[in-house]
């Protein structure tokens, strides 16, 4: 037997060693494990630490910080998107073997919950990271909570023990509570606690010894602590000697020149280059494929292999159709896994292609077969979201966590060249015992004092109950909030506290629907001819209405070009220039300022539009415009609304 093989559970002595009745054993020399905290807790952080640690660098390379966020997004917003493994070989100085971690870092914010589901399924146990002074927040909730479902064992890492306003102890008993809130069973509750400073790679048992550390200035970059927990908590893969091939498709890739990678964790049994598999796909059907090329990670790369074997994550070549879910298995005795199930999408958007005057003329993928085909291929590798037919054969409903991550999907396809129009988002209600449910979001808000009033009005207009308050000069807010009073709520948040305000949320489940929820109380300005604005005319505008758009540029007929200070739309025109006369010129007014207009991101421009707006997208720029261009079919629906209110 070898070293790195232990049997845990013997079979009796007269019954015959076949595949049931096998020996279950243990491969010492692997641990498979993820990383999961809410956003901007140091996840990323903490991976770059222990890859330096190991070695996985030169001395003299240049390395990028938060190397395993690889996406121009998640380096542009400073968030985790897809969920992505690394290995690394850590020699354990108590046993002199060398370990490999296999170590996934999950997204931390909620819209991508389905990547963080995916990933619990390769793992063997879980490092829950937790911020010294913001504590558990909704996401941390919502993993742990997955987590504790699959009886994972958990690491409790306090990291960033070392900012001014850590509050350790504190933060320690609201995870005690997070975990009894969540009816975790007795053996889950008793977790190892580390406390750690990933950004300065230290880490220790004892927080009197961190509080040292931190008063000396200076530590020695050492996470040899955080592993030793790991290897001695976190269990080593287990498999039944003698049993056939097992191995579970957790997530896809692509290669340039191989195509699509299927990325699996090896459950039972051993896998080969070459080798013919049984495929069983997620219809039921079994067939027949071929191992082209076999992969392992070291560090950051996927190096070839001849062979993988129980515990190990690879990646497979070959096998163009395989999805999420799916299982490859011996072909003489194929055993298909349990397909994975993430929670169902929450919101859903219209997504079209751009029936705008302008279109064409900046991206180069305008047809409906482009587009069908991309959010097809966006599919195979996305568990978490549905897209579904709609009345127009040129749109689609795409249905997804929240709006993050329909407004990633979208600046994805933007910049790959797509024009399109988008929708504004909704949610997706149900009916439970006859009754209409729709979706309700745990919100966490912190927030100073000073803007509490505003606050809470605020939530209060769009539904929210109030859970918990706690604080003085900062005050931490808990609220239940119906998912819809959340669509367009973080603009109106942010500047009622000034930009100082942060907030977070994550879907908690399906109640009652909470009545009407007042939407966007401004109507917008909507010029009625195509040409470039004019400074003329916005001088008119700007004191009555806050502009979208700035001088020469391009505009519509049913182009928002402002949004109006009171309720109602107006149609304006903004290419209107002013007339030469023999008394004044043309450009004699060119001295008067303009206010500088609004600039909205791709998020922003989603959570402003009404019902009857959608956002036209293109690879160089953001605009808003009503879905019916005609002015005259617009006051024929606004009279008719009109008249059905009354």
């Amino acid at each position: 037997m070898s070293n790195t093989e232990q049997p845990l559970l013997d079979a009796p002595a007269d019954q015959p060693t076949t595949d049931d009745s096998a020996d279950l054993r243990s491969r010492s020399d692997v641990r498979n494990m993820a990383i999961v905290a809410h956003v901007d807790h140091g996840k990323t952080t903490l991976v770059d630490a222990l890859l330096h640690q190991c070695g996985a660098f030169r001395s003299n390379e240049e390395v990028a910080e938060r190397v395993m966020d690889s996406m121009d997004l998640e380096r542009e917003k400073g968030i985790t998107i897809l969920a992505k493994n690394t290995s690394l070989v850590w020699h354990d100085k108590r046993s002199d073997e060398d370990i490999t971690l296999n170590i996934v870092d999950t997204p931390g914010h909620a819209d991508f919950g389905g990547e963080v589901e995916r990933a619990l399924t390769m793992v063997d146990g879980i490092v829950l990271l937790v911020d010294a002074a913001e504590g558990p927040l909704p996401q941390t909730r919502f993993v742990l909570r997955k987590a504790l479902a699959r009886d994972l064992p958990v690491i409790l890492v306090i990291n960033k023990v070392d900012r001014p306003d850590a509050r350790t102890v504190e933060v320690i008993d609201e995870v005690y509570e997070l975990f009894f809130d969540l009816d975790a069973k007795e053996h889950q509750v008793e977790f190892p606690i580390v406390y750690c400073s990933g950004r300065d790679g230290w880490s220790t048992l004892d927080l009197d010894e961190a509080h040292a550390i931190i008063a000396d200035g200076e530590s020695e970059k050492d996470l040899s602590v955080l592993v030793d927990v790991i290897l001695d908590n976190i269990p080593a893969p287990t498999y039944h000697e003698g049993r056939p091939l097992q191995a579970w498709v957790t997530n896809l890739d692509s290669s340039p020149y191989l195509g699509r990678l299927a990325l699996l964790r090896v459950m039972e049994g051993e896998i080969k280059k070459g080798q013919s598999v049984a495929w069983c796909k997620r219809d039921g059907s079994i067939a027949r494929a071929k191992v082209a090329e076999l992969f392992l990670t070291e560090h950051l790369t996927r190096v070839p292999v001849d062979s993988a074997r129980q515990g190990d994550l690879v990646a497979v070549a070959g096998i163009e159709e395989i999805y999420i879910g799916e299982t490859l298995a011996d072909p003489e005795d194929p055993r298909p896994l349990p397909l994975i199930t993430v929670d169902e999408p929450a919101l859903s958007m219209t997504l079209g292609i751009n029936t705008s005057p302008l279109a064409g003329r900046e991206g180069k993928k305008l047809t409906a077969r482009l587009v069908k085909n991309r959010l097809d291929a966006e599919l195979v590798g996305n568990v978490s979201i549905r897209v579904l037919p709609t009345e127009r054969p040129d749109a689609w409903e795409v249905q997804a966590r929240g709006e993050l991550q329909l407004a990633i999907l979208v600046e994805q396809m933007r910049r790959e060249g797509f024009e399109l129009n988008v929708g504004k988002p909704v949610v997706l209600t149900r009916e439970i015992d006859g009754k209409l449910h729709e979706p309700v979001e745990r919100v966490t808000i912190d927030v100073p004092n000073e803007h509490l009033g505003a606050v809470t009005q605020l939530i209060a207009t769009r539904k929210g109950r109030m859970q918990n308050m706690v604080g003085s000069g900062w005050v931490r807010l808990d609220y239940l909030v119906p998912a819809r009073g959340l669509i367009g709520f973080r603009t109106e948040f942010l500047t009622e506290t000034r930009g100082t305000g942060v907030m977070s949320h994550i879907f908690d489940g399906y109640e009652p629907w909470a009545g009407e929820i007042r939407s966007r109380q401004s109507g917008v300005l909507v010029a009625d001819r195509i040409g470039p604005a004019t400074t003329y005319a916005m001088i008119n505008l700007q004191d009555r209405a806050a502009m979208m758009v700035g001088p020469t540029t391009e505009v519509y007929c049913g182009m928002i070009v402002g949004e109006n200070s009171r309720a109602g739309d107006m149609d304006v025109n903004i290419c209107r220039e002013k007339k030469m006369t023999n008394v004044r010129a043309s450009s004699s007014d060119e001295t008067v300022k303009l206010t500088p207009h609004l600039v909205l991101s791709l998020e922003g421009a989603l959570e402003f539009i009404a019902d009857d707006e959608c956002v036209e997208v293109t690879p160089l720029n953001i605009r808003l415009r009503k879905a019916d261009l005609d002015p005259t079919r617009r006051g024929r629906e606004a009279k008719r609304r009109s008249m059905a209110a009354d």
